[in-house]
């Protein structure tokens, strides 16, 4: 184990757990995207349409993703806000092939960035645009025209064509949002080591200082001065 393995796992960051919202319309491939990211030993064998939301989990080199797989059917859709506050990243799923629901998907989305728990947060977006085995299909330039992505300034999005039938595409995007997620929480361990080793030396000179023998008198300009 090296150095910063040990430090890693004496201020908490050894594994770092990411919960990822995975949102779109009903029938744009969610739950196919997921499954296909889990262990081929823990894949399902038939896919059935989300009621409500479910919890998934898959782990990649040194992250591990909790997978909220929210329903995208109109009546639930207004779930999704309630998990905005605990989500670390995104992925939105856009079926590629259904041309008519683009705007929904768009305005859905507008929703989603506006929102005041995701509005002001600088959380990762991954964009799946599904489907692309459909003879019809948009490319992900196109759908990233409709959706406007271009005018998402504040965060960092990626778009990625993808098959979740075949998996196509999906391992792309999740090296992207890894990288994105390690970056932050590469951030985080700077920040912890930092507050750890000012913690440790001012521990050090308090000891320190109580080892050592002054008069009474001795001030701190006087204790500075000496130590120079």
């Amino acid at each position: 184990m090296g150095l910063f393995d040990k430090l890693a796992g004496w201020l908490g960051l050894k594994k770092k757990e990411v919960n990822v919202l995975c949102l779109g319309l009903d029938n744009s491939g969610k739950t196919t995207i997921i499954n296909q990211l889990k262990p081929s030993n823990a894949q399902a064998q038939d896919i059935v349409p989300t009621i409500g939301f479910s919890i998934e989990k898959f782990r990649t080199s040194s992250l591990c993703f909790t997978v909220f797989d929210m329903s995208g059917q109109g009546r639930y859709r207004n779930l999704w806000e309630h998990y905005y506050k605990e989500g670390q990243a995104i992925i939105f799923v856009i079926d590629s092939g259904d041309k008519l629901r683009m705007v929904v998907a768009k305005e859905e989305l507008d929703t989603l960035l506006n929102h005041p728990d995701i509005k002001h947060r600088r959380i990762p977006i991954l964009f799946f645009a599904n489907k692309m085995d459909l003879r019809d299909a948009l490319s992900a330039v196109k759908v990233s025209q409709l959706l406007c992505l271009e005018n998402i300034k504040d965060k960092p999005w990626h778009i990625c064509a993808s098959d979740a039938v075949k998996g196509e595409g999906l391992q792309e995007g999740v090296d992207w949002l890894q990288g994105k997620c390690t970056f932050n929480a590469g951030f985080l361990f700077v920040f912890k080591l930092q507050r750890y080793c000012l913690r440790r030396v001012s521990k050090e000179l308090l000891h320190l200082k109580h080892s050592m023998s002054f008069p009474s008198l001795c001030s701190v300009s006087s204790i500075e001065q000496i130590a120079q």
